[in-house]
């Protein structure tokens, strides 16, 4: 193991527990060993997940939370004593790895529960709210400190809990705090003053509007926080160790406003003076450790940094709060192992919190140590698989039902809780396969086939692997994307996977009747109904290297183009986006991270946004577009970016022996590519 990395691997002590250092796999729904939004059992899928990282020298393990009161069927989680047994059972084996055990315990949602187009009609029409109660009662499932608008939508709103509500829920933390800790549980954290959620709406006063001994003053919004701990102790007796999820800033200007990195606003949740004033509060409540980050559903980027966020944004932050505290912390959000390493050297931190590059790769602590950094695949921080919770105007959480109820999936890593649909089952008759492509999908299906047995042999027309991947790594924000295709580059290479280069297959006859995969990918969508659409430059042109002028039209305000006109921006030059729908970004499977920091990054730069508006024609120097009233618009401009999407380019069509892969296909984004390339190899 590299020198560098030795602090992660120290011991510590989160009250009179002993961690065997100091790498923490932080909760990530989707990973639970209770169920997610489901019937309340022991989950083997979740437990299966954490006792293959538990295996791979991870020092504490946090399954992903598990609501008190089961918000889709109402149940109280310590009403099945069952799972609990089936947990005790279980304990043994996780234990033999070293890895320490909490399992984290949420009161819940309140304003911040993820309202889909279904649950806004289950509400707002009075016999089915009726009927959808006893598995669904969004009344409760939605309530919140006080009367306020939900983050996803205006139909839904939350009303205020009731004092008797609040002690069910107390009452309920410490009856599964016991059940845990007989189970053989190691400690439990508390979920969460943290991310907006529900004990953190009590505590913040922008939400926070009650009267009672529950409001009000500091000591009243951190009084539902406070009774949690000490109930646990109670319960459990104080050498029960017991974290508490926490952010240490909101990072929110107000409902639906987040504040960016560097932003000069006025906080309306959690500052820092408060925080330092907080941390030592919960301290002394009981809690034993803090296990930090910053923001709020309303910040939702801080908790869930996308790409375009700093790496380690939040360290700065936790560093500072554990000048306040004796207990130890853990910092968690994009950090580099590298740098957490040298701040537990330094006492500056406690623990390094990772979560998604877990589900990218369960064993990549293990490649750490043994000095394999190259054949750790990257987290990408697309969100795509893991937390695809998607809103823009006028739409709630617009999300497939599959993926509401099937989080921790992970874009790059098919198998990742799929172990049932996507797994390496040995051929027993080896074929040769030719893939017609070396993008992702090509890629992607080589890898499988080989370790299934097969014999793949990649054509590619060009001389490097990568395909469209590498204009759509190229932003300069993009090195995670880069760290991918060189991972993939290499697997191929160790994989002893024949690649012929400057090899273009346009007639698939040539190869013979042997299975194919067509891997062609796309072409862009040409606006050539557009008086001058000749002097566009495609996107993918752009991204290659193609130079442009100072200020520069985006026609197209999807994912691709904004990331198109933010690379521009970072680039110190002047992008105007052009977009025919009501919002940017307006599309299913982005993550309302990733969206949100790209729309309120346009609004903070002022970046000049043209909503419902098309573009007419490309002139010498300008733009005229036509806006929702039908009045044209000349936008001056020296160049003219086409991002106006793509159109599946297979080079033959699906038949006996014949199957497509990737965008070819159907157009969709890196999960669907790599999940369909094991939906095919998988059958060959």
């Amino acid at each position: 193991m590299d020198a560098k990395y030795e602090p992660l691997f120290t011991p510590w002590k989160i009250g009179n527990c002993e961690i065997k250092n100091r790498i923490v796999l932080t909760s990530m729904g989707g990973t639970d060993l209770f169920g997610w939004m489901e019937k309340n059992h022991f989950d083997k899928d979740g437990a299966r997940f954490i006792l293959e990282v538990a295996k791979n020298n991870v020092g504490l393990v946090l399954p992903g939370c598990q609501p008190v009161y089961n918000p889709m069927l109402g149940q109280w989680l310590y009403k099945n004593k069952k799972m609990y047994d089936d947990l005790k059972k279980w304990i043994p084996e996780l234990h033999k790895t070293g890895a320490k055990l909490f399992v984290q315990l949420t009161a819940g949602f309140g304003r911040s529960f993820t309202i889909s187009s279904m649950m806004e009609t289950l509400y707002t029409n009075p016999v089915l709210r009726k009927v959808s109660k006893p598995f669904m009662d969004l009344d409760r499932i939605t309530a919140s400190a006080s009367p306020s608008p939900n983050r996803w939508s205006d139909k839904v709103p939350s009303r205020e809990m009731t004092v008797e509500e609040i002690h069910e829920m107390v009452d309920a933390f410490a009856k599964c705090s016991k059940m845990l800790k007989d189970a053989g549980v190691d400690g439990v954290e508390v979920h969460a003053v943290h991310e907006g959620y529900l004990l953190d709406q009590f505590t913040l006063k922008y939400v926070n509007k009650r009267t009672d001994e529950y409001g009000g003053s500091f000591e009243n919004r951190y009084r539902f926080a406070v009774e949690v701990v000490k109930a646990i102790k109670k319960a459990c007796g104080d050498d029960f160790p017991v974290s508490l999820r926490y952010s240490i800033v909101s990072k929110t200007k107000g409902f639906r406003q987040g504040a960016l990195p560097g932003e000069d606003y006025v906080e309306v949740g959690r500052d820092m003076e408060e925080s330092e004033k907080a941390a030592k509060y919960l301290q002394d409540a009981g809690y034993d450790c803090l296990n930090c980050d910053n923001g709020t559903y309303d910040a939702w980027y801080w908790a869930h940094p996308p790409i375009y966020m700093p790496e380690n944004c939040n360290l700065e932050d936790v560093e500072h709060i554990r000048k306040f505290v004796d207990i130890p912390v853990i910092c968690a959000g994009r950090l580099d192992p590298v740098v957490a390493a040298q701040a537990v050297k330094e006492g500056a931190i406690d623990g390094a919190g990772f979560a998604r590059q877990f589900l990218a790769d369960q064993e990549w602590v293990t490649k750490m140590i043994e000095g394999r950094e190259e054949d750790i695949r990257p987290c990408i921080l697309c969100h795509n698989g893991c937390f695809n919770m998607c809103h823009y105007k006028g739409v709630p959480n617009d999300q497939e039902l599959s993926d509401s109820l099937h989080l921790s999936r992970c874009a790059v890593n098919a198998e990742t809780m799929q172990w049932n649909k996507h797994y390496i089952k040995k051929t027993k008759s080896p074929k040769t396969v030719h893939i017609i492509g070396g993008g992702i999908g090509g890629m992607e299906t080589a890898l499988v086939l080989k370790k299934r047995g097969h014999n793949p042999i990649i054509h590619e027309k060009s001389d490097v692997l990568g395909g469209t991947f590498i204009p759509a790594s190229a932003e300069s924000y993009k090195g995670k994307l880069r760290d991918l295709l060189k991972w993939y580059r290499l697997q191929i290479e160790k994989n002893g996977i024949e690649v012929r280069f400057n090899d273009e297959i346009k007639d698939v006859s040539v190869l013979g009747d042997v299975p194919v995969i067509v891997a062609t990918g796309a072409v862009p969508r040409l606006l050539r109904k557009v008086p001058g659409y000749e002097k566009m430059i495609e996107g993918c042109d752009y991204l290659n290297g193609a130079p442009v002028g100072q200020t520069v039209a985006v026609i197209g305000g999807g994912l691709t183009g904004c990331e198109i006109a933010y690379e521009i921006a970072l680039q110190g030059k002047n992008p105007i986006i052009v977009e025919m729908k009501d919002d940017l970004i307006s599309q299913k499977g982005v993550c309302l991270s990733n969206s949100s920091y790209l729309r309120e990054w346009f609004a903070l730069h002022e970046v000049p946004v043209y909503l419902e508006t098309s573009l007419k024609e490309v002139r010498d120097g300008s733009v005229v577009c036509t806006d929702k009233t039908g009045k044209d618009i000349e936008l001056k401009c020296d160049s003219v970016i086409s991002c106006a999407g793509y159109i599946p380019n297979p080079v033959a069509k699906e038949g006996k022996n014949i199957h497509l892969v990737g965008d070819c296909k159907e157009v969709g984004n890196l999960r669907s590519v790599i999940w369909r390339a094991w939906d095919v190899a998988m059958k060959i």
